[in-house]
């Protein structure tokens, strides 16, 4: 076994900088694992065998945690078999080297320090591996040189060496759950009795579903020309202008049902987005925007429409082909700077995995749904996630969604906490429109239907694991791309 060492770092960055360890404290803390099993239950949750700077160390914490985990007891006598073919531990005298370790009784009192010490060494030792692989690729000019990038990736890395020792955090009393409970509640109630999450802005959904829920994954679907786009673009602004509206009324942030959100757009450009935005809030319609078909009027609307968004909590990040992991990276960056209280990415199937699910685009896209679920978690805020519908809607007479629609990967279904179909049915009624001249009676039929549908929306909650599906009415204006309550039907939902 390696002499053991002081712990500060000898400022030398050259092959022969050496790295901050505690050997005899690994030593100590395996004796005392070995004279007390139930220690195991206190440790385990943080350190991993990879956290100890000797790899046999490391192999023998394992077989502990292994022999434990089978209810067995774990000694120097039970772990033999296991071990007594370990090549570093035959050099250091065999299965006598296991029972030397636990020759020390006291080391049973300082057993929880010194786990605690070897994992914050490894974690020096890990920084110090983010810090070399820096340099290294940044003194590195063979390749094509982009800074930013490797901005990025020093950023993944350090973050996850930050999240290594997320599992102890995890871990909440019954009180402070029944706190966070009792929260909630109070939200709701504030808020008029309908809303303990962030507000949708939408009654109709809000009553629903009691709004958007922290670490919650909300995946919205739909077949192409549905308007999921337009219904997470409302449902942003929405939450973003409650927010500014309870900071202006002196209301605490923690009890607010609004949020600062942050919006990944790797469909359309920043300035689409916004142009979408200030047509649903100037009344004025993006075409007319587009092409300046607008008259005075029209325009003294969009400068105050423009001048009430700048001071909007929405963040915009238009960035093409960004895998989940660069994502998650400036999700939390936007988290730390402005402490967004909610995401939305337009659309799932636009992120690229790892590149390590061998290419099969199933295996990916239920890599990014569990990174989008784990984002959620992790930051506790709700993530709303647009989709893509697979073909086999058209192919059916009721073309209304189910969740055997979602494509590429049930595992979207499975991650998600709830799923949102949007349905419009004048968007299936004009393609069926008849032909006046040859026949005017089916024609009438048709244009009655349609005046009596027109603007109708269905959103139906497929999944919701805090409550009841169901269906939530809505009328969506497509000139500006806006959702909003029907006017006789704010808080009537179907169950069926």
């Amino acid at each position: 076994m390696a002499d053991p060492t002081p712990l500060t770092l000898v400022p030398d960055t050259g092959p022969e900088v050496r790295l901050p360890r505690n050997v005899e404290a690994e030593a100590a803390l395996l004796g005392a694992l070995m004279v007390d099993n139930r220690i195991v239950e206190d440790v385990q949750m943080e350190l991993k065998p990879l956290h100890f700077f000797e790899p046999l160390h490391g192999r023998i914490y394992d077989a502990i945690l292994k022999l434990v985990d089978r209810n067995m007891v774990a000694n120097p006598v039970t772990l033999k078999p296991l071990m007594e073919a370990d090549p570093a531990l035959k050099e250091l005298g065999g299965p006598g080297y296991l029972a030397q370790m636990t020759g020390s009784g006291a080391a049973v009192i300082g057993a929880r320090d010194f786990a605690r010490q070897i994992y914050d060494l490894a974690l020096l030792r890990e920084l110090i591996g983010v810090g070399r692989d820096l340099v290294d690729k940044a003194l590195d000019t063979s390749e094509s040189i982009d800074p930013k990038g490797q901005i990025e990736q020093a950023e993944m890395a350090l973050y996850a060496v930050a999240e290594s020792g997320g599992d102890t955090g995890s871990m909440k009393t019954f009180a402070h759950a029944t706190r966070l409970a009792v929260e909630m509640a109070e939200k709701a109630l504030n808020s008029g009795g309908h809303v303990s999450g962030i507000t949708t802005g939408l009654d109709g959904l809000n009553s629903r579903t009691g709004g958007l829920h922290p670490s919650d994954l909300i995946i919205v679907a739909g077949r192409p020309g549905m308007g999921k786009s337009s219904l997470a673009t409302n449902i942003a602004y929405n939450a973003a202008r409650r927010w500014v509206r309870d900071r202006a009324d002196g209301i605490d942030p923690a009890k607010s049902i609004g949020a600062p959100v942050a919006i990944f757009n790797l469909e359309m450009s920043a300035d689409q987005l916004a142009t979408r935005i200030l047509a649903e809030q100037s009344g004025i319609s993006g075409e007319a925007l587009r092409m300046g078909k607008i008259s005075h009027a029209d325009f003294q609307n969009l400068v105050r429409a423009s001048r009430e968004l700048q001071d909007l909590p929405l963040y915009i990040d238009d960035t093409a082909g960004l895998t989940i992991a660069a994502m998650r990276t400036r999700a939390r960056r936007l988290k730390r700077r402005h402490d967004i209280g909610m995401i939305v990415v337009d659309y799932l199937q636009l992120l690229q995995g790892s590149g390590k699910t061998g290419d099969n685009r199933v295996n990916e896209i239920s890599e990014i749904s569990r990174g989008l679920k784990t984002l959620a978690k992790e930051l506790q805020v709700p993530v709303i996630a647009l989709s893509q519908l697979s073909r086999a809607v058209e192919s059916r007479e009721d073309k209304r969604p189910q969740l055997s629609d979602l494509r590429e990967s049930g595992s979207i279904e499975q991650d998600a906490d709830m799923v949102w179909f949007l349905y419009r049915e004048d968007y299936y009624e004009m393609s069926k429109e008849p032909n006046i001249e040859q026949d005017p009676a089916a024609y009438a039929q048709w244009a009655e239907k349609m005046d009596r549908i027109k603007g109708h929306s269905e959103l139906i909650v497929a999944k919701q694991r805090h409550g009841a599906t169901g269906k939530v009415r809505l009328f969506f204006d497509s000139k500006i791309t806006k959702f909003t309550d029907l006017a006789d039907d704010r808080f009537g939902n179907d169950d069926d």
